[in-house]
């Protein structure tokens, strides 16, 4: 299990993590701050430069999904983690990965109030005898601050908040504590089908409205906009399974076996395995219907119509790319067999 400790910079996450692991028998105490400054040293200053925070490098998300299932399999039990995560696909991306491997995460947020936050972040010293760069990251805290606030919303639907203003950090460890015995801290609810371990067959489904646009969906455990969809069981029909995929996901019962547009053969790439991805034609949604679509709320966040301009800046490039081709398809009456996103044959 991990116990994620977020909020804002200077809430005090990490002085209230570093007590919390004298709480919690058998637990132990992660700092992806440590993987980021890892990463510093390892990638080249030009890739570096490309971002401002680390966190925005698809390859930190990565580690920590990856260090975080490391550490309890080296050591079963509790792991502690105090990191700021603001932007919700960031959450999403990391703690769907950490699904994928089993490994609930319960969700804590600090929420002092902003005059106490600021208060915190003057008070700060991170470099002792160079007040340049400690200025410079207390303005870089303060910065951030808006970044909190719009935060917040999705924060507190998805997290137990402790206002720990008035808490010492034992005082604010032994609020946590009690939330997790007591399981006032839920485990957070996205859920995820564990990483393959081999080459998989997916299918997804194209549903129109009457304007011709496509429907997409917005997975909560990984980032970028997707089709309904999902991989195909053993002993399962690839159409079957997208017939199924659609009412898991979004409550909708076609009422038949849809058409199939194209199918693309996905190369491995690490740490995936690829394998065939099957796309089939849904048919129009009308208004009506498109009105009583339900979203599970652990998987799926929102749902929308778009062109395919639009899916162009929603959809992962490989996606767009078999989305395009899928359009073809259904506009010729044809089917395409693709290989990496490209017709061959």
């Amino acid at each position: 299990m991990i116990v994620w400790i977020n909020g804002a910079f200077s809430a005090g996450k990490t002085s209230a993590a570093g007590e919390l692991v004298d709480l919690i028998p058998n637990s132990t105490l992660y700092d992806p701050e440590v993987t980021g400054a890892a990463l510093r040293t390892l990638l080249p200053q030009k890739r570096l430069a490309e971002v401002t925070d680390f966190q925005d490098l698809p390859i930190w998300r990565r580690l920590v999904v990856d260090t975080a299932a490391a550490l309890l399999a080296e050591m079963p039990g509790v792991l502690v983690v105090p990191m700021t995560l603001l932007r919700q696909e960031y959450r999403d991306e990391i703690f769907g990965g950490l699904a994928s491997r089993r490994i609930p995460v319960r969700h804590v947020a600090l929420s002092p109030e902003e005059t106490i936050l600021r208060g915190r972040i003057a008070g700060r010293e991170e470099f002792p005898g160079d007040a340049e760069q400690s200025e410079r990251v207390r303005r870089w805290a303060y910065e951030h601050i808006g970044a909190y606030r719009d935060a917040l919303g999705w924060i507190a639907q998805d997290a137990y908040v402790v206002d720990n203003g008035p808490l010492t950090p034992r005082a604010t460890a032994e609020r946590i504590a009690d939330a997790v015995r007591t399981g006032s801290a839920m485990p957070c609810p996205i859920v995820q089908s564990p990483e393959p371990t081999a080459e998989t067959v997916a299918a997804g489904v194209l549903l129109f409205d009457e304007e011709d646009r496509v429907l997409l969906v917005d997975p909560t455990y990984k980032p970028g906009w997707e089709f309904p969809g999902g991989v195909v069981e053993p002993g399962e029909a690839p159409a079957q399974a997208g017939v199924r995929e659609v009412a898991e996901e979004i409550g909708l019962r076609l009422d038949r076996t849809p058409g199939l547009l194209l199918v693309d053969w996905e190369a491995p790439r690490p740490p995936g395995f690829g394998g065939l991805r099957f796309l089939f034609d849904g048919g129009l949604l009308r208004s009506e219907d498109a009105g009583r679509l339900l979203l599970p709320g652990s998987e799926l966040r929102g749902w929308r119509f778009v062109t395919e301009q639009e899916a162009a800046g929603m959809l992962p490039p490989t996606r767009y790319e078999r989305l395009r081709w899928a359009l073809r398809a259904r506009e010729r009456s044809t089917v395409l067999n693709l290989e990496a996103g490209v017709p061959v044959g």
